[in-house]
């Protein structure tokens, strides 16, 4: 079994391009690109079923505020709110306890 590699956009499509021309042979791909059997397969069926806008990692990116809708702006300043809110709770809470710790020295 071959470990997965990081790979950018084009060699994705490349890796797909190479294992369709050859009759979807998953083997000769692992073997020419040094990529997983899995990973391979996972491309092939994106690539089937989206083409090669599929292949994309999207993975960590967010929509321009431009293009959000007035729901999702709203949506991400309340999780932007609530992620303050237990920033300072915790804060909070930290401070408590080291007025507590400071009174036992006193």
């Amino acid at each position: 079994m071959t470990k997965g590699r990081n790979t950018t956009y084009e060699e994705r499509v490349e890796i797909v391009s190479y294992c369709i021309e050859h009759g979807n042979d998953y083997t000769a791909a692992i073997e020419k690109y040094g990529v997983s059997y899995h990973q391979i397969y996972s491309w092939v069926r994106k690539y089937n079923e989206r083409g090669a806008e599929g292949l994309a990692d999207k993975r960590g990116k967010r929509k321009p505020e431009s293009q959000m809708t007035e729901l999702e702006k709203l949506r991400a300043k309340n999780r932007m709110l609530e992620a303050r809110n237990k920033r300072l709770e915790t804060e909070n809470a930290v401070l408590k306890k080291l007025e507590e710790i400071e009174g036992r020295w006193r």
